[in-house]
């Protein structure tokens, strides 16, 4: 089947941590080429968009612009803006993520937030949790920006923003709303940049878990490379198999 655009992972697809993984940046040049739209849908809420455009450029030689980057740190802002509870909010997370946040006329509340969006936070402290935990009891919307419980890097799987916030629903008994990969919050957001129906699409990325999910569950069509967090002795046990599945991008024809 030929596909109109793509949805792309970027970390564990078209690089690993700071390893450039060259299948990937070939693939992105491919599309170019054939002027075939793709989106990198990534649940990173570290970076801004510009940022993570910076870094495609200066250490992976991938020239796109800041319109073909969807983070969970804007699919999160999309959904309070739907949720319309108020623009009070606490958050967990790096500068991606708050300035997305902020950037979008929502305000810093730590006693008494309409929401509280947590994310990946390099700095976390015991203090940042509890302030969370407080304004969650207190009736805060608790929003986790994505699930994943790993980041694949070259130092191997670390600690994903699904950990932080698996530990904030421990405290409050309380399930988060999650944005990010595999929800469908985040896909349906990223269809409608796409300007492209469920069925004219494919989702690529390495991780079962949140990119093929995504896929799946939103009855996409999935391209799983095995170049990051699923492997391929993983592949049997798989619930639901991928629509396919590559060792890398370059088996791949657009």
């Amino acid at each position: 089947m030929t596909y109109k655009g793509y949805l792309i992972d970027l970390d564990g697809t078209i690089y690993l941590g700071n390893q450039s993984i060259d299948a990937g940046k070939r693939f992105v040049d491919r599309l170019k080429e054939k002027n075939i739209p793709f989106l990198f849908v990534t649940n990173n809420t570290t970076k801004t968009p510009e940022a993570v455009k910076n870094r495609l450029h200066d250490s992976f030689d991938i020239d796109v612009s800041d319109e073909t980057i969807y983070t969970a740190s804007l699919a999160t802002v999309d959904y309070m803006k739907d949720k319309g509870l108020g623009n009070r909010v606490y958050v967990i997370g790096e500068e991606g993520l708050k300035e997305a946040i902020f950037s979008s006329g929502f305000i810093l509340d730590e006693e008494n937030p309409d929401y509280v969006v947590v994310a990946l936070d390099t700095d976390l402290t015991y203090e940042k949790l509890a302030v969370a935990t407080l304004a969650i009891q207190k009736g805060a919307h608790f929003i986790g920006t994505n699930p994943d419980k790993n980041i694949p890097t070259d130092r191997g799987l670390m600690p994903g923003a699904g950990s932080l916030i698996a530990s904030i629903e421990t405290s409050t008994q309380t399930s988060a709303a999650y944005i990010g990969k595999p929800e469908a919050v985040m896909m349906e957001k990223a269809l409608d940049r796409l300007k492209l129906n469920k069925n004219d699409v494919m989702m690529v990325g390495d991780n079962y878990e949140t990119d093929i999910r995504a896929g799946i569950d939103n009855d996409i069509d999935t391209l799983l490379v095995l170049t990051g967090f699923t492997k391929k002795e993983d592949i049997p046990t798989l619930p639901i198999s991928p629509t396919q599945v590559i060792n890398s991008l370059d088996e791949w024809q657009v």
